[in-house]
């Protein structure tokens, strides 16, 4: 049979009925874009004409002459009254635009990629999260996850930025294992490369996952709005402590949320132990540290045990009595800082007996600060002499009530050498640098509840007071100003904070002589309280 060949309009037309249909359909959709305010009005009108006739409807035949009557005097005083008639218009106008707006409901949910994601999520908790004896289980394989996850947010990639999962009641949250399984399990889930806030509510059975924004590393050295006795020791999340204080990030100013350490005799944590990696920015923090107690009037004996010079900035600066690179001079030193303890013991005991105020020497703040310290003890051992870190314990045990306050910074792979005393009192603890969660727990006593982000800037880490929580911390930019690679701005920075030299450096250029060990009087094993000791310190 032959086959009958097309009809003229449908073989050869199709390429003009298609473009027809393309500009009928865009004729359409520019004609209802124009008219749409009509459109709206109409169905608002239509609206209020179903209400009326519904509420006609409804009035009781006894009612409805004095109904309409006082409709006839409503519409007879708009007539009369000046511009009655268009403000009416515009009134029903209006009204019927409120009306006929589009209320249908706003795409909720997630879409398809996000719900595959929130699904692929829910099946990898599902061993963790399910038992097989409970009968009704809350996460089971191909159940349902809109029970489990409560509130969820995305960014603009698809990643989960906000999630809020519930849990069953006999999963063991009180267990640091088991909360690390789940917390690990959901970094890898959620997407790596950025940093997640874990908080865990074993009271109602939740776990709320939030990805953190990155701290502030602009923020320079400079003169903070604190209390006497208060060091910012960084800054941190803005949920984490219940306090800001004004800085300058980079030129702006902004408020932000710091890490407060409290000295001094009602402190509960008088002394500081900060521990990092090599470059992990611990020498910036007690640069940082040194230039607030400067400020705050405080005198500060600084213990270098690199030798690199990165304190030579501060030497010879008024408030510096000692800036030490050798192991000769920091036993000196050190020896020095227990009998100046000792020495204002005694004094504020015997002030104490005689009814008056603590000598004024006695209170002014005493801050030791001592930078990688076992490196002197292992060339103190060496030489056979005495070891720095045993005369620690003086100040450490007694330095609260003393206004003497003690930091120690130390690399990771030296924690060991580290007597009792130093682990014993230094209750505030800061950790910086990348590092294994549990080298951090080790540290802090308790693991952060954050996961490590990607890459670490320096003065980035962890921070805990006492028994307080665990903060994420970032150290104020304190860098070396004689340091050629650091930033130009934070290095001048650090040269406004610095005191008046009181001795001039070679010659008036390049960076000052390290000023000498303190001379320290012969004393007596045990101290009479009958006689203080005379302690005198050689100007550098």
């Amino acid at each position: 049979m032959a086959r009958r060949p097309l009809p003229r309009i449908l073989s050869s037309g199709s390429a003009s009925l298609t473009r027809g249909r393309d500009l009928a359909r865009t004729a359409a959709d520019n004609a209802t874009d124009v008219l749409h305010p009509l459109i709206v009005i109409g169905r608002g009108l239509r609206v209020l004409a179903s209400a009326g006739r519904r509420r006609w409807a409804a009035t009781p035949k006894d009612k409805r002459g004095p109904a309409l009557f006082l409709g006839a005097a409503c519409v007879l005083v708009v007539a009369i009254v000046p511009y009655g008639p268009l403000g009416a218009l515009i009134g029903v106008m209006a009204a019927a635009a409120w009306h006929g707006r589009d209320r249908s409901p706003a795409a909720s949910g997630p879409g398809d990629a996000e719900a595959e994601r929130l699904r692929s999520l829910y099946e990898a908790l599902v061993p963790y999260f399910s038992a097989p004896e409970d009968p009704s289980p809350l996460f089971s394989h191909g159940g349902a996850w809109e029970e489990a996850f409560g509130e969820y947010e995305f960014d603009g990639a698809g990643r989960v930025s906000r999630l809020r999962i519930r849990y069953p009641a006999y999963f063991t949250d009180g267990e640091t294992a088991s909360r690390a399984r789940i917390e690990a399990l959901l970094h890898a889930k959620a997407g790596r490369g950025r940093e997640y806030l874990f908080d865990w509510d074993e009271e109602d059975n939740r776990l709320d996952l939030r990805v953190l924004a990155a701290l502030p590393t602009d923020i320079a050295a400079q003169r903070f709005v604190t209390s006497p006795g208060e060091t910012v020791l960084g800054f941190t999340d803005p949920g984490g402590v219940q306090r800001t204080v004004p800085v300058l990030e980079g030129e702006e100013p902004a408020d932000v949320p710091p890490v407060i350490w409290r000295t001094g005799p009602r402190s509960a944590e008088p002394h500081l132990l900060a521990v990092g990696q090599p470059g992990s920015g611990t020498s910036t923090l007690l640069r940082s540290i040194a230039l607030q107690a400067l400020g705050q009037g405080g005198d500060v004996m600084i213990v270098e045990g690199g030798g690199s010079g990165e304190y030579a900035c501060l030497a010879g600066r008024a408030g510096v009595l000692a800036v030490e690179c050798g192991p000769s001079g920091a036993l000196a030193s050190v020896e020095w800082a227990a009998h100046e303890t000792e020495r204002r013991l005694i004094a504020t005991h015997r002030a104490r007996e005689a009814g008056r105020p603590a000598p004024e020497d006695t209170r002014r703040p005493l801050w030791i600060l001592l930078d990688r310290p076992s490196v002197l003890a292992h060339l103190a051992a060496a030489d056979g002499r005495p070891d720095p870190l045993a005369q620690l314990q003086v100040p450490l045990r007694h330095g609260r009530a003393a206004h003497v306050t003690v930091v120690v910074a130390e690399h990771f792979d030296h924690l060991e050498l580290l007597n009792d005393a130093v682990w014993q009192h230094t209750r505030a603890r800061v950790v910086l640098g990348p590092a294994p969660v549990q080298q951090v727990a080790d540290v802090l006593g308790l693991p952060p509840h954050t996961t490590p982000p990607p890459q670490l800037p320096p003065g980035r880490g962890y921070a805990r007071l006492g028994t307080g929580p665990v903060h994420r911390l970032q150290v104020p930019a304190t860098p070396d100003p004689y340091d050629d690679a650091a930033h130009p701005a934070h290095r001048q920075a650090v040269l406004e904070l610095l005191p008046e030299r009181q001795a001039p450096g070679r010659g008036g250029e390049g960076p000052p002589v390290p000023c000498r060990p303190l001379q320290v009087q012969p004393q007596p094993s045990s101290i009479d309280a009958s006689e203080i000791p005379e302690v005198t310190a050689e100007a550098p």
